[in-house]
């Protein structure tokens, strides 16, 4: 199961027009009893890419852990003296990211916006003698990048006030748990009405409901921002989509974008059916978060540490990370630090270009692209070739309707099996051993319906 709280184009080589439609089994499933994403979920799995930026009080003192109450940072430790929330879109640009993710308040409560609430944020901090807003300037940086805005708006934490998952006030605490419930509600109103739409909102570890002693966030964010995607996000709240489990950008394999029961109100319930399940009735598809340092580094690699500018995934095993999240119907939020200076660091900069470069070198080429709709999906090569992966995408807005296939190719008459599975949903990669051939053939062997596949890419193996 899966536990709910986390710590914290186209040239062408092919000419492939061959395409048959034979049902080979009764689609016994009507249109109507298909699930199929809203617009906003849709818009969100085809933007695929995001970043999570991570910016807080262990950069500016590593040792503090905000469980020890009362043993916050003052604000006045929070300087950095280069912030330049641009060099941070552009680094989200050079990747190829679609959507950026702010962590406007981490676990020490710290606020890079200043909040009404309370007083500990960046209005009583030196950066910009207190009145600067790192909000403000990311949601400015976004647009003059063109990636979509989102922020980590997390309820669970917050050492300042002495909360603990799911959200909770700890004893002790120097404030009532109705006393944080209505600053969790100001801060929320906040984030969510000074910034403009946000295409993404973050709940790390869930959402403390109301009927458990929480704030009514169901309510503020279908007022507020109706349109958000939200990350393990209040129970009834119809654009969820749920964690895949772990930080490593492995999705599951299915991961299928429907589930039994969509992201529980309570972070803490342990939630069955990691992979999903076609036959569920909620459209919930899954994020895979992970960081671009080791999950060794400071922070499990979420936050910047001195002296571990080294310590990042090798591009090749970046790759392997993409195509365990996009390449498994999931969306990949990569996890990018600041350092103290109020930067993405250089060597991070520099990783993070060469894992974008990477990314398009490897799947914005295809010999050949088809689509259609039925069982049967065949590309005809101008002339052999080396294969060794393609790329599966179904139709989305008429539902995951593919419940297995196959993919043969063949060279002087002779076929192969190249690969086989189940989900296919927004993006499937497959890889497999490199093949010289002539011709590939995508069989659907079961489904729900008639399939529509909009996209079958095959790709000629890279030369170093």
């Amino acid at each position: 199961g899966i536990i709910m709280v986390k710590n914290c184009c186209l040239f062408l080589l092919a000419f492939c027009l061959c395409i048959s439609c034979t049902n080979k089994k009764p689609n016994n499933l009507s249109e109507a009893q298909i699930v199929v994403p809203n617009q906003v979920q849709k818009n969100w799995a085809d933007a695929e890419i995001g970043v999570l930026i991570h910016f807080d009080m262990p950069v500016f003192q590593p040792d503090y852990n905000f469980r020890q109450w009362g043993t916050h940072p003052d604000a006045s430790v929070f300087n950095p003296t280069e912030l330049n929330t641009d060099q941070w879109l552009e680094a989200a640009s050079k990747l190829g990211a679609k959507y950026a993710v702010l962590v406007a308040k981490h676990c020490s409560g710290f606020s890079l916006w200043p909040t009404a609430a309370h007083e500990y944020s960046i209005k009583n901090s030196p950066w910009k003698d207190g009145k600067g807003d790192i909000v403000k300037d990311f949601i400015a940086s976004c647009k003059k990048y063109g990636i979509k805005p989102g922020i980590y708006a997390s309820t669970t934490a917050n050492g300042y006030l002495y909360v603990d998952n799911p959200g909770k006030v700890q004893e002790g605490g120097p404030v009532t748990q109705e006393e944080y419930n209505k600053i969790v509600t100001q801060q929320l109103t906040e984030l969510w009405s000074n910034y403009g739409d946000l295409f993404e909102i973050w709940f790390d570890g869930g959402v403390l409901s109301k009927d458990q002693g929480g704030a009514d966030v169901l309510s503020l964010v279908q007022k507020l921002q109706p349109n958000a995607v939200a990350f393990q996000g209040p129970y009834g709240h119809p654009n969820l989509v749920r964690w895949v489990g772990n930080e490593e950008g492995v999705a599951p394999y299915p991961c299928w974008a429907t589930a039994d029961s969509t992201t529980n109100a309570d972070g803490t319930t342990v939630i069955n059916g990691l992979n999903g399940n076609p036959e569920a009735p909620y459209w919930c598809p899954g994020e895979s978060d992970f960081t671009l340092r080791w999950n060794r580094s400071f922070q499990g690699g979420w936050f910047w540490g001195e002296g571990q500018d080294s310590m990042m995934f090798t591009v090749d095993e970046l790759m392997t990370k993409y195509e365990t999240s996009v390449g498994r119907n999931t969306n990949m939020l990569l996890g990018i630090v600041i350092d103290k200076r109020g930067l993405v660091p250089d060597a991070d900069m520099k990783r993070i270009e060469e894992f974008g470069n990477a990314i398009k070198r490897s799947y914005s080429s295809p010999v050949a692209d088809i689509s259609g709709s039925g069982n049967t999906y065949e590309i005809q090569l101008e002339k052999p070739l080396v294969i060794d992966r393609i790329i599966l995408q179904e139709d989305i807005s008429k539902g995951e309707r593919v419940l297995s296939y196959k993919v043969r190719g063949e060279l002087d008459g002779k076929w192969v099996d190249l690969c086989s599975g189940t989900n296919i949903g927004h993006k499937r990669i497959e890889r497999f051993n490199a093949q010289k051939l002539s011709k590939l053939k995508l069989e659907i062997l079961d489904s729900k319906a008639e399939p529509s596949i909009s996209h079958f890419k095959a790709f000629e193996e890279l030369k170093n």
